[in-house]
């Protein structure tokens, strides 16, 4: 089996627990007014086309380099080549690589869940960007709901999949503190959730859209700060810590009862 790859990284360090060789595969539904990889939105082309035993090839050229890490799939959006990507990290699995799923979420569909489960079979690790908690606010953003990553994120629960989460601060966007709060309540019922990035918005990507003659979404929009970051997470883990005291809260009186 072929997928469609737009490029791979030998010693990538944000992409999942130790140095990992990441994968960026072609295409994606989304269309993130921040976005800073443009050029792997259309999907297909043959001139992109790799098979899971080049990748794998290409991972054992530097796995002696890649301390504590593993392979990630990225993107674009993995989740658009879900069978070539189940093939990759069931192979990767059989030789005892690390796995990790970088996604937005946007496919996951519930009637489909045989194929998510298999996958799942042979994912350590998963990374889920929430664009935005807000439905109305993540169209605008994204141009396609949330109701799917939010599902993806439970069954991801469900299936006790290690989860990383990652937010995006995007100035006059998503730095809101009632949608962050609610972002924080909401992965506040996730069992499974490890960590939590807060991201800086930033505007490295402008030069992309500049080559690919695409106008830039936010030409207005300043680079967020670390301490707009820092502000952003510290309301995020308050609506967090709101969610694990209501449900003590309601064990308890459950209890009482």
């Amino acid at each position: 089996m072929e997928g469609h790859i737009h490029s791979t990284e030998s010693f990538g360090t944000v992409d999942g627990p130790g140095i990992r060789f990441v994968i960026f595969f072609q295409g994606c539904p989304m269309r993130c007014m921040y976005c800073h990889n443009p050029d792997t939105w259309t999907p297909g082309g043959d001139d992109n086309l790799r098979s899971v035993e080049s990748l794998l090839e290409e991972y054992d050229g530097v796995k002696e380099f890649l301390r504590g890490g593993g392979i990630t799939a990225t993107g674009g959006e993995p989740l658009m080549q879900l069978p070539f990507l189940t093939e990759l990290f069931e192979t990767a699995k059989q030789r005892k690589i690390h796995t990790c799923l970088d996604t937005s979420g946007i496919l996951y569909r519930p009637e489909n869940r045989e194929a998510y489960d298999r996958l799942m079979a042979s994912t350590d690790l998963a990374m889920l960007d929430i664009k935005h908690i807000d439905e109305e606010a993540h169209q605008k953003l994204t141009k396609q709901s949330n109701r799917h990553i939010l599902e993806f994120a439970e069954y991801l629960n469900e299936k006790q999949i290690p989860l990383w989460i990652r937010h995006v601060i995007v100035p006059g966007i998503t730095l809101e503190d009632a949608a962050l709060w609610r972002l924080g309540y909401f992965i506040g019922g996730l069992e499974n959730l490890k960590a939590l990035d807060v991201l800086p918005y930033h505007t490295m990507g402008v030069v992309k859209y500049e080559n690919l003659g695409i106008p830039y979404p936010l030409p207005d929009v300043p680079a967020a700060t670390k301490e707009q970051a820092v502000y952003a997470k510290n309301i995020i883990f308050e609506g967090l810590k709101d969610r694990l005291r209501d449900e003590k809260f309601g064990r308890e009186s459950q209890s009482e009862a």
